[in-house]
């Protein structure tokens, strides 16, 4: 009797795990079988700040990113996935005031508005903002620090997108 039922819940285990229709990637990535391509425009920075090149590097990690964690293909127009945006802030702001009442650290803030439409499945579309922040020491120029400091936000905002878009958590 017992050898009979570990049977049966082998046979409905498999049965099961055989008709999920998830695929999942190295990256964390569920996406459904059926959604093979992506289109990924170039992100403008539209911020009236900012490195000449960060809409470009945005654009350039974003496509790294989902073809280094996904299987899908890139094509130039109308993929299964489409995204879109624009970076919107890049700002510094001062943030800890030390005894002297001068700043210790700023804080380098970018924005990116975000428009995800998967044409297979219109209910996992988006539309947001996604925001970073790095901060960094007062007495530093931005000009020193900036290269780095545009790439640690980015490669956040990059995960946070991809996250939102395919990973589903």
């Amino acid at each position: 009797m017992k050898k009979e039922f570990y049977i049966l819940f082998l046979v409905v285990f498999i049965g099961g795990v055989a008709g999920c229709t998830v695929n999942y990637s190295m990256g964390g990535a569920s996406i459904e079988p059926d959604v093979k391509t992506i289109t990924i425009e170039k992100i403008p920075n539209r911020a009236p700040s900012g490195p000449s090149g960060m809409g470009q590097l945005f654009t350039n990690e974003l496509k790294d990113k989902f073809q280094s964690q996904t299987s899908l293909k890139f094509v130039d127009s109308r993929g299964d996935l489409e995204l879109s945006g624009e970076i919107m802030e890049y700002s510094t702001k001062p943030q800890a005031v030390g005894g002297d009442e001068r700043a210790t650290k700023t804080r380098l803030t970018i924005t990116v508005h975000i428009k995800f439409t998967n044409n297979k499945y219109p209910d996992k579309s988006y539309e947001t903002d996604f925001s970073q922040y790095e901060d960094f020491d007062a007495s530093q120029n931005l000009s020193d620090v900036e290269d780095q400091l545009v790439e640690d936000i980015t490669e956040k905002l990059v995960q946070d997108i991809f996250n939102k878009a395919v990973v589903n958590w």
